[in-house]
């Protein structure tokens, strides 16, 4: 590599990462939050899955502009499912800890939140699932959970991941409008492929 040549090439992938942060936050607005939340997210893994897979030169805006309004729809019917499953899980959190108490209440909540947090690891992955692989609307949410549950040394690097992602983010806030969603999508893309990769060699 030519002398120099490195700095453009880092200051390339960090452009490409601001931009398609700030379309992620764009386009999650233009939803209000919650109807921009999952095509938005669709379409940050569909670029991180082409980067990952040396697409290098995919069109940010562009790419990120024509996925978003194509899965919409679609991502949001999913995305609805998903919603459903926490409210349920909020509210029974809620009462639980509002109403109940004793052991057998301390119980329930440790289950409760066991739950959410396999739900959200859940949602995590469908998004990765959602761009790989051409499936329905429930086998979308049938593998997104069955990944969560089977694949526990690879929650724990996404786990892993997320925690050092956390931390920098936590040190140095500004860098939330650069990174805060392409590097958790761009770590889980990864890890995911990896996983992928293995299970249809094994099929």
């Amino acid at each position: 590599m030519k002398n120099g040549s490195w700095m453009i090439v880092i200051c390339e992938w960090i452009w490409r990462a601001i931009s398609a942060n700030l379309c992620w936050i764009a386009f999650t607005a233009l939803g209000i939050g919650v109807f921009g939340f999952f095509p938005a997210t669709v379409a940050l893994f569909t670029i991180v899955r082409k980067w990952l897979r040396k697409d290098t030169d995919v069109h940010v805006w562009k790419t990120f502009k024509q996925v978003y309004f194509k899965e919409w729809k679609r991502s949001n019917g999913i995305g609805l499912v998903f919603y459903g499953i926490g409210l349920f899980l909020f509210i029974d959190i809620r009462i639980t800890e509002t109403f109940m108490s004793g052991v057998f209440a301390s119980f329930l909540s440790i289950i409760l939140y066991i739950l959410l947090i396999i739900l959200i690891l859940a949602v995590g992955h469908f998004f990765a699932v959602y761009v790989h692989y051409v499936l329905s609307s429930r086998e979308y949410i049938k593998q997104s959970f069955l990944i969560t549950l089977t694949g526990l040394p690879s929650t724990i690097w996404i786990g892993a991941g997320f925690l050092v992602i956390g931390y920098l983010i936590n040190q140095v806030p500004g860098l939330i409008p650069f990174i805060s969603a392409v590097a958790p999508a761009y770590w889980m893309m990864k890890v995911c492929l990896i996983r992928f990769s293995r299970l249809e060699r094994v099929c």
